[in-house]
């Protein structure tokens, strides 16, 4: 793949609310086109930045993006659930910002190799790092449907879960199940056709979101960050999350306000002792941002973007290093 172009979106709201500061060291753990990233560096010239990500091709296209910016970028093949190690192995403690922007980029769904898109015709693919871990075919494969029922109503929110993982597990079992459209088609001609009429939504749209989910194994790395920051940002240091569905935007949005309540014991155990439990961060964003109208229409992918910001209060016990 030569070419990663990508509107990032929400980058106004992004760099007002992550407030970048010319000594700052920040990182994009879903460095994709390098959007954010770039006007992140542009508005803030004295900082730093480390991005991740797991796609070869997006750090490719990142790379010369950021060529401009020289030794101020760090760029690192990796999982954002892995932030704690990989700042580890840079030689840093905590850091002064991090960004998530959450979900599949337009440039991965627009190739039809990867797999990730219904509406062109591929292998069933949908890993993010093409270069590891079961495509989406192998994982179909390895299920039977009551284990391939609930990836799809867990992930995707698909109510015809039990009906659908039947038919896919046997086509899958009678090699007639290849390619993105052959499962598209299945399911369309599974949904009714009187729920496909009302639906704004292509009746594949839940399954292939719930396979891509759990093929990337999106929700178990967005929880191993949630658990994992605070510890990584300095006192002021900010964390920033776009997510795209509700399952990612119900994680961010309880654990933001779990940690603004107590960083050590739940409310009714604090209460019991009559301690004061002291937050951990504050909400910088008390409801989820989103796109105005003008972007929606330049960009349709904002539509459904959400960002939640949070800022850390408690004193730092490792100070931001660069190396």
């Amino acid at each position: 793949m030569s070419e990663f172009a990508h509107e990032s979106v929400l980058t106004t709201a992004v760099l007002e609310h992550l407030a970048p500061q010319n000594d700052g060291l920040y990182v994009d753990g879903t460095l994709g086109g390098a959007g954010h990233s770039a006007a992140l560096l542009t508005q803030a010239p004295g900082c730093h930045l480390i991005g991740i990500d797991r796609d070869p091709a997006a750090l490719a296209a990142a790379r010369q993006r950021l060529a401009r910016f020289g030794d101020r970028v760090r760029l690192i093949h990796g999982q954002y659930g892995d932030l704690r190690a990989i700042l580890a192995e840079q030689g840093v403690g905590q850091v002064t910002g991090i960004l998530l922007d959450l979900g599949v980029s337009s440039p991965q769904l627009d190739h039809a190799e990867r797999g990730f898109s219904f509406t062109r015709s591929g292998p069933l693919d949908m890993r993010m790092d093409p270069t590891r871990g079961q495509t989406a075919l192998e994982l179909i494969r390895s299920l039977d449907p009551t284990e391939l029922a609930d990836i799809l109503f867990e992930l995707g929110e698909e109510r015809h879960s039990r009906k659908l993982a039947r038919l896919i597990v046997d086509a899958a079992s009678q090699d007639q199940l290849h390619t993105t459209t052959d499962l598209a088609a299945l399911v369309a001609k599974a949904i009714p056709m009187h729920e496909q009429r009302k639906s704004k939504i292509h009746p594949a749209t839940r399954t292939f979101q719930a396979l891509r989910i759990a093929v990337n194994a999106e929700l178990v790395e967005l929880e191993r960050l949630l658990e994992a920051f605070p510890d990584l940002l300095v006192a002021g240091g900010r964390c920033a999350i776009i997510s795209f569905h509700s399952l990612e935007d119900r994680l961010v949005k309880n654990r933001f306000r779990e940690l603004a309540w107590t960083s050590s014991l739940p409310r009714y155990l604090a209460d019991q002792a009559g301690e004061r439990a002291l937050p951990v961060c504050e909400l910088v964003t008390r409801k989820a941002v989103i796109a105005d109208d003008a972007e929606i229409a330049r960009n349709p992918r904002a539509r459904s973007a959400r960002l939640r910001v949070c800022v850390r209060t408690a004193a730092p016990n490792v100070p931001a290093t660069r190396r």
